[in-house]
């Protein structure tokens, strides 16, 4: 399995609840390496360049009102499948069909505060990663990765 970097919004509603610190320390529990983390506010610009996959649909301004409603927090996380293994981590969408165990399941209390979102794919990963950091923001930690894939 490959190393890949991959992008963790800690949304709106999870900063509120004080939450961050929870669910960094789940990622970085699974292995995970943080290597860029930015507390934000998003602005509605990159809200809809973020969410443009759904554009048109009828969900598309409440997303972008609630994503720019109150702080964020924006994760790249590195490991060896980060991306499907955040997934996993994160849990479904809806809170109530996520596995027990995950984020979601356990801390979210709805389909519209599901409190984390995940890049679903290498080129999601990719464009979104782009969004949010720069390449002066990401610090190198990979001898910490390729310490712990060792052992």
């Amino acid at each position: 399995m490959a190393t890949e970097r991959t992008l963790i919004l800690v949304k709106p509603d999870a900063v509120s609840r004080g939450l961050i610190g929870e669910i960094v320390a789940r990622i970085e529990r699974r292995g995970y390496v943080v290597s860029a983390m930015k507390l934000m506010q998003l602005d509605g610009g990159r809200a809809r360049e973020h969410y443009a996959e759904h554009k048109g649909k009828a969900f598309f301004d409440d997303l972008v009102t609630f994503i720019t409603s109150a702080p964020l927090v924006a994760l790249a996380v590195e490991g060896e499948g980060a991306i499907d293994g955040c997934r996993q981590l994160i849990g479904a969408t809806n809170p109530l069909d996520a596995a027990p165990g995950s984020i979601r399941a356990d801390l979210a209390q709805t389909i519209g505060r599901n409190l984390v979102h995940g890049s679903d794919s290498a080129a999601s990963a990719q464009r979104e990663l782009a969004i949010f950091f720069e390449d002066k923001d990401f610090v190198s930690r990979r001898h910490d990765l390729e310490r712990w894939i060792k052992e």
